[in-house]
């Protein structure tokens, strides 16, 4: 019994060392567990690298979620698709695929203020790491300064690589004021490495019609445009009722996002959820 427990200490060491946590709690619980014991070798060891696996995704989610500095704390549970807004349960949950991300193209997505946009482009971000995807949160603004910023310090290139190597970058309060000729060159920049090689959303409030207006430069603004709206799905969300109205939510029946008794999500009210987390920038959590 003594050489057993020796061994077993060993075994147990040596997955430490091999950095297997998983593993190691679960070969733990196997040890103390007696009902283990009745299993053949096979279904424990499998049992032991399910252990792992599912351990490692977990580390894996957290890491690719705390890079990609999602503004909401979202997902496509919590979407509301009570509210008659244009945005449609089947086409949303297929975005929640993630196989447009695979296939490097873009989601475009419009509407007044106050209608979701951010959090619709949060929620479909989660759903792509949770596809093994990396994501990236930028408010078009700051990028736009970030990008001047680096030109003059000569971090440009360095700046536009890392971007370039992102599966998934959200652009939000995209064309919210006119481009210089100079920010246009650099958006085309962005785009450029971008286009059918990674994927974008694209949140604004303006019309994607309107769009080439703000962007400046109208040569440059051509070539934007055209590496934007190629093999781009749009969502063109309807009205002008924000869902960060307290009265509009404290009216408003609680419904799940999936709107199907077979889903095995239980989500609080969609509306509640988007505008909660509208509110919830990621600092605070």
């Amino acid at each position: 019994m003594k050489e057993e427990n020796v061994l077993t200490t060993q075994t147990l060491d040596r997955l430490r060392d091999l950095n297997l946590g998983g593993m190691t709690r679960a070969y733990q619980e196997q040890i103390e567990r007696a009902d283990y014991q009745a299993l053949p070798f096979d279904d424990r060891l499998g049992l032991l690298v399910d252990a792992e696996m599912t351990e490692r995704e977990q580390r894996r989610l957290f890491r690719y979620l705390k890079a990609a500095r999602l503004r909401e704390q979202a997902c496509v549970e919590d979407l509301d698709f009570h509210t008659p807004r244009g945005l449609s349960r089947s086409f949303v949950l297929e975005l929640a695929e993630s196989r447009w991300v695979a296939a490097h193209q873009t989601v475009l997505i419009v509407g007044a203020t106050g209608l979701g946009k951010t959090f619709i482009a949060c929620a479909l971000a989660e759903a792509a790491i949770r596809k093994g995807h990396s994501a990236l949160y930028v408010r078009f603004p700051r990028m736009v300064d970030e990008l001047a910023v680096a030109r003059v310090d000569g971090r440009l290139p360095r700046l536009l690589a890392t971007w370039a190597r992102i599966d998934l970058l959200v652009l939000d309060d995209f064309a919210m004021q006119a481009l210089s000729s100079q920010q246009s060159a650099d958006l085309l920049e962005v785009i450029e490495d971008r286009a059918q090689r990674r994927s974008t959303i694209v949140t604004s409030q303006l019309p994607v019609k309107q769009w080439h207006e703000a962007l400046g430069d109208a040569t440059i603004a051509d070539a934007i445009m055209d590496r934007l709206v190629h093999n781009a799905h749009r969502i063109e969300l309807r009205g002008h009722e924000s869902l960060r109205d307290p009265k509009r939510a404290a009216t408003t029946p609680s419904v799940t996002a999936a709107g199907d008794s077979k889903s095995q999500h239980s989500a609080p009210s969609g509306v509640a959820a988007e505008k909660q987390g509208a509110e919830t920038p990621v600092e605070a959590r």
